[in-house]
């Protein structure tokens, strides 16, 4: 693993540019309880990383088909909205210098996120992050979501890099999963829920923050 590069940086958005996931639990288990259903904290982080025909089938699947799966998601969009600060969903401290950085060296960028594509451009363009990544690919956009490889494939076949030639940045065990199985570099930078050993073993690197990331890429280009 020391023997590779780095000519590509693909970044998650939820948990690692935007400081969203704790504001997705709350609405998810306030829109869930509405229903009548209890949302287990376990069951909520199950959710994290995973694109929406998937965080459905996990939701029926816990608590059952008869669950309005839809009716919920609508809930958790208003309450996600409600709970969002009117200056926008925060930015994970390091970012922008982190992409400052990439620039810098030349490096390219992409985002591959779960969410679907007119949630994250508006996010990405409220804080004028949207120009600076010359790829940007989305949860309905690839046939399988993660732990899959397909959405970091595709960002990889986009920006014209080798797999093996792009690090991934992500926040989520599905996510660090998906960046293993696609053969690239996956770093963690946590933030719900600290990695197992499992995880742990398919990350090139834990780190605590982006700068510690940043640090990590520099040694690697």
């Amino acid at each position: 693993m020391n023997a590779r590069s780095a000519k590509a940086v693909i970044f998650d958005m939820d948990g690692v540019i935007l400081d969203s996931q704790g504001l997705a639990l709350k609405a998810w288990a306030r829109a869930v309880a509405d229903l009548g259903y209890c949302l287990t904290e376990d069951l909520n982080l199950e959710l994290v990383g995973r694109n929406v025909p998937d965080s459905n089938a996990i939701l029926q699947r816990a608590l059952g088909p008869a669950f309005p799966v839809e009716a919920a998601r609508r809930a958790a969009r208003e309450f996600f909205a409600e709970l969002t600060p009117a200056t926008g969903v925060p930015l994970k401290p390091g970012v922008e210098q982190f992409l400052d950085f990439l620039e810098s060296k030349g490096v390219r960028k992409a985002v591959a996120t779960s969410t679907p594509r007119p949630a994250c451009v508006r996010h990405l363009q409220h804080w004028k992050l949207l120009d600076r990544f010359s790829v940007v690919v989305c949860g309905d956009e690839v046939p399988s979501g993660k732990p899959a490889p397909d959405i970091f494939l595709q960002a990889a076949r986009l920006l014209n890099v080798q797999p093996a030639d792009c690090v991934v940045i992500e926040d989520s065990f599905a996510g660090i999963r998906a960046a293993h199985a696609a053969a690239m570099i996956p770093i963690m930078v946590p933030d719900l829920k600290a990695p197992d050993d499992t995880i742990r073993g398919l990350a090139y690197r834990v780190v605590r923050n982006l700068d510690e990331a940043r640090e990590v890429i520099a040694a690697l280009i």
